[in-house]
């Protein structure tokens, strides 16, 4: 009896497993790189020039600021021994002014950089998750993973370069 036991749990999963392949081997999987499609597509790379063009004014100030600061700081700190205290001190305080507002233009440049590119990016994945499901329903795909949940996926199920062709076709249409 106690030599039954193991070989039932063997015959168990012995079934288990080829009930399992045999469903496997029915079912229709796919895979896309999300991070190629938001790189690669013609809707990706049109947003991300318009972010540029967007953000390029102010990204030109805060270079200007950084090199006004650092041609400050060398200043301050070649004629500080010849100053006046006073000198010192007023000059200490106008750089300090100067780099407290040029952190906060920078902290706000990233905050408002970093919700347009959601933005835009967001309509992006939004079309291409529609081309996906397109494509999933009208091929009858089971599942369709995305990269950053993929360990390996043969380029046999590798939808990305038909999601970006699809996103292409329908921003031409437009």
């Amino acid at each position: 009896m106690k030599r039954g036991i193991p070989i039932l749990a063997g015959l168990l999963f012995a079934g288990t497993s080829l009930f399992a392949s045999s469903v496997m081997a029915q079912s229709k999987l796919g895979f896309i790189s999300l991070d190629r499609i938001l790189r690669d597509a013609a809707p990706a790379q049109r947003a991300q020039k318009r972010i540029e063009a967007e953000f390029s004014k102010r990204d030109q100030d805060l270079l200007r600021m950084s090199e006004q600061l650092k041609k400050m700081q060398d200043a301050l700190e070649k004629n500080a021994v010849t100053m006046s205290e006073t000198e010192r001190t007023r000059r200490q305080r106008e750089f300090n002014d100067l780099n407290r507002d040029f952190e906060r233009k920078q902290r706000e440049f990233r905050e408002d950089l970093s919700t347009r590119r959601n933005e835009e990016l967001s309509a992006v994945v939004e079309r291409a998750n529609r081309a996906i499901r397109q494509i999933a329903e009208a091929e009858k795909f089971d599942v369709i993973f995305q990269n950053d949940q993929v360990v390996w996926a043969s380029p046999r199920i590798d939808l990305t370069d038909r999601i970006i062709k699809s996103l292409e076709d329908s921003s031409a249409a437009k």
